[in-house]
């Protein structure tokens, strides 16, 4: 202790002289040392303050302590003895030896009591609900209202237990059975009730016959029929919208009791005409039951909208039916009430035309565009406006499964038809009345496939089931798009095989095929080609465009996007290798480029540039051989001046004629911008041929460069004859320019000095010295001067070529 003592001793002179220190580091600091003991001083009363607090807090929480320890205690005590005491009243009671047996016993008694309480309970509802029943069936006949009244109290009850059972893992399944089966029994009786005098009230009208209105003296009744049925339903209806509150176009409206019963004369008459062996009700003429139902809405509509909406409107007005419309408009409730009929029909009809395809694809095309008549000119959406009606057409392709077996039957169709349109040799032709004159000529095969695919559109253009159209899109439509492609591509493949020396060998190719293929005939066969590709890659870009196929890539988009699956046997892997590859890359965030047909355009595009490329290629041979005499002759150096200068070399006319010929096809068979495009390249190979081959070849004297030069402008005529003035020149403009250069004369002529008020100005005429002198002397010098004369695709050392050609320059 005494040792630890002293170490404290010394830690706290340590600590001290480390204080005095930093306080006192110079004589200064000591005039200051009153006002550190001072500070010293207030710390050392802050710390003992702080200290008695401390032991203050201290004590004050020892006694808390202490006092909860004792209550704790106490009240351990009272519990064991209260928990002693009731142990011995328990034995007691069950006359039992131990706690643990009377325990038992107790419980047992408890549970009878409970379900003897339960089963009291059971009593009571079951005596309610017979009384409510009772009730209600009593009250019928004095009081509609009351029979009412008891009926939604019923209803209420029975609709408040299901919730319940389900929260107690389906308690009393016997008792919900019950109350349900005495709810329905009440309301059915109720509603046959009510119908019968609604019955009644119909036939002192005269329901249904046409122009029909309601007396005055049956207003006040029809009304209140109206109401009490409206009032018997209302609750069913409001307990349907709120379970389904998400109002998808999957679901279907209920029919109003009113109209129920109204349209059941029509239903009577409606099976007397197309039932049996009547002559309108015939398998390949379902637009007869389809129009009647039409005619029933044009006839009836004004009837319900006089007599039926002011009862709507004063039922539903105000509350969340408000918002359906086949509840609030009577135009909207009486088709809704007719569809049921229409469907027990397709039932009937479906079975007898499964195996007859004609007659499955004629039922289904006329019952979409019975669909599309609802909701075309009847505005007919039963839910909300906002949301699309799906028709009958999805009553029968989803829900009684017939969408599989009429895909089969269209596309066996549409193939069928394919077949019949290739089949036909006359529509391989062109066919130059389908478009413009300034239009690529399709073939008229092309242009039919066209027409059937856009037929296909229509086909299924109204479906609302999007997985349904892509099948439609990917099993049909793109199917024959790339039937087609194969066939032209594969032609184009035999064209550059038998036009070939050793495709010819091979494949045995006779002079009569060979025939074919030459000349215009193969110009016509690569046109073919060219243009039913551009036609159908045009005709993709086009549909891209359309509304409908918008909405099918943004939709493809979205699911692609959101990572959600296409209902049935695709998969987006599938239809991205059908449409766009891009699919299979998209992120949630990241929209996808291209369009809905970008695999099967550009397989088209890649087509036509590639059969553009072959029609270039083939110019360009033939053009070769037939001027192949032109580039051997060699008299340019020896031409004096005497020959006529507005002829043409002999040699010369082979290649005009067949440039002529096959121009001549081709400004027919092509659009200008294809057909400048490949003009522009046989110039261009052409200029080169005649570059090499001629003007660097030969020498030529004055006579002989104003023969070549001569020769091109006839060139450049028969360009120009299909193409516009100055098609020609602009296309081999380095020839051009070079034969401006070799066609100098010798000596040059200054130009006349005019009158200044004259606007016409004279060139100069530069000699052959001249420039020879300018091009010869640097390149600066070359330049300057070549840039004078408006030669500036020329370079330096091309017009020294040039020149050196001249033979009074060689000389």
């Amino acid at each position: 202790m005494a040792l630890e003592n002293y170490r404290n001793n010394q830690d706290n002179d340590v600590r001290l002289f480390d204080f005095l220190d930093d306080k006192l580091q110079s004589f200064a600091d000591l005039d200051s040392l009153d006002t550190l003991l001072e500070s010293v001083k207030a710390q050392q009363d802050l710390l003992k303050q702080q200290l008695h607090d401390a032991r203050k807090d201290h004590d004050i929480a020892q006694e808390a302590s202490n006092r909860h320890a004792t209550s704790i205690k106490d009240k351990a005590t009272t519990f064991q003895r209260d928990q002693d005491d009731l142990d011995r009243r328990l034995q007691a009671v069950t006359q039992s030896e131990t706690s643990d047996d009377a325990l038992q016993k107790f419980e047992s008694s408890m549970g009878r009591l409970r379900k003897l309480d339960m089963a009291s309970g059971y009593a009571e509802m079951l005596q309610e609900v017979d009384t409510l029943r009772l009730e209600g069936s009593e009250q019928l006949s004095k009081s509609d209202k009351a029979a009412l009244t008891a009926y939604k109290k019923l209803s209420a009850l029975s609709a408040s237990l299901q919730p319940l059972s389900e929260a107690a893992e389906g308690a009393a399944p016997h008792l919900i059975v019950h109350v349900l089966r005495t709810t329905h029994t009440l309301r059915n009786q109720i509603e046959q009730a009510f119908a019968a005098d609604f019955e009644k009230t119909l036939t002192k009208m005269g329901w249904p016959k046409q122009g029909i209105s309601v007396p005055p003296g049956l207003q006040a009744e029809w009304n209140i029929h109206i109401e009490k049925l409206i009032d018997l339903q209302k609750p069913e209806l409001v307990s349907a919208d709120t379970a389904n509150s998400s109002k998808t176009s999957k679901d279907e409206p209920a029919v109003l009791l009113p109209l129920e019963i109204m349209v059941q004369s029509l239903e009577l008459r409606f099976n007397y005409h197309f039932s049996g062996d009547r002559p309108t009700n015939r398998l390949d003429k379902p637009e007869y039951f389809l129009n009647h139902v039409l005619e029933l809405i044009n006839t009836y509509c004004g009837f319900f909208q006089s007599n039926l909406q002011p009862q709507l409107l004063a039922n539903f007005r105000g509350s969340d039916l408000a918002l359906i419309p086949a509840y609030i408009d009577a135009t909207s409730a009486l088709i809704t009430a007719l569809i049921p009929m229409l469907q027990k029909k397709l039932l009937s009809v479906l079975p007898q035309v499964a195996d007859q395809p004609q007659l499955l694809s004629n039922l289904m095309h006329e019952v979409m565009t019975f669909d599309a008549t609802l909701q075309e000119e009847w505005n007919y959406t039963p839910l909300s406006p906002a949301t699309v009606w799906r028709g009958l057409a999805h009553y029968v392709l989803e829900k009684q499964s017939y969408f599989v077996q009429w895909l089969a039957v269209e596309r066996d169709f549409a193939l069928a038809r394919y077949e019949s349109i290739i089949s036909d040799r006359s529509t391989l032709e062109l066919d130059f009345d389908s478009v413009s004159a300034e239009s690529t000529k399709p073939t008229k095969a092309a242009v039919r496939v066209n027409d059937l695919l856009e037929t296909i559109t229509e086909r299924y253009r109204s479906l609302s089931s999007f997985s349904q159209k892509i099948r439609f899109l990917t099993d049909i439509q793109l199917e024959i798009f790339n039937r087609f492609y194969l066939r032209i591509n594969n032609s184009l493949q035999i064209f550059l095989t038998n036009t070939t020396a050793v495709g010819r060998a091979v494949n045995g190719v006779t002079k009569e095929e060979q025939a074919e293929l030459s000349g215009v005939k193969g110009m016509n066969h690569l046109c073919r080609i060219f243009g039913s590709a551009e036609y159908l890659e045009r005709a993709m870009r086009d549909w891209s465009d359309d509304v409908f196929f918008l909405e099918l890539w943004e939709e493809l988009q979205y699911r692609a996007s959101s990572k959600i699956e296409i209902k049935g046997d695709l998969n987006m892997a599938e239809i991205a290798a059908k449409t766009n590859a891009s699919i299979n890359n998209s992120q949630e965030t990241q929209e996808l480029e291209g369009a809905l047909f970008e695999i099967m355009a550009g397989s088209y595009r890649r087509l036509r540039v590639r059969t553009e490329e072959v029609i270039c290629e083939t110019l360009i041979y033939h053009l070769r051989d037939v001027l192949r005499p032109y580039t051997r002759i060699s008299p340019w150096a020896s031409l004096s001046a005497s020959g006529s200068e507005s002829s043409l070399t002999a040699e010369l006319d082979p290649p005009l004629a067949f440039l002529d010929t096959h121009l001549a096809f081709l400004s027919r068979a092509l659009a200008r911008p294809a057909l400048r495009r490949i003009c522009r390249v046989v110039g261009h190979s052409l200029q080169i041929t005649l570059w090499d081959n001629v003007l660097l070849r030969h020498n030529f004297s004055s006579a002989g460069a104003s023969q070549f030069k001569s020769d091109f402008r006839g060139i450049c005529s028969v360009f120009d004859r299909y193409l516009g003035n100055g098609f020609g020149q602009t296309a081999m403009l380095r020839l051009d320019n070079g034969l401006t250069l070799l066609d100098l004369p010798v000596r040059g002529e200054l130009p006349v000095e005019v009158d200044p008020k004259n606007e016409v100005t004279q060139e100069k005429k530069w000699g052959l010295f001249e420039v020879e002198r300018r091009v010869f002397m640097d390149n600066e010098a070359a330049r300057d001067v070549l840039e004078e004369m408006g030669l500036e695709v020329l370079a330096e050392s091309d017009a020294r070529a040039v020149l050196g050609k001249r033979v009074e320059l060689s000389s």
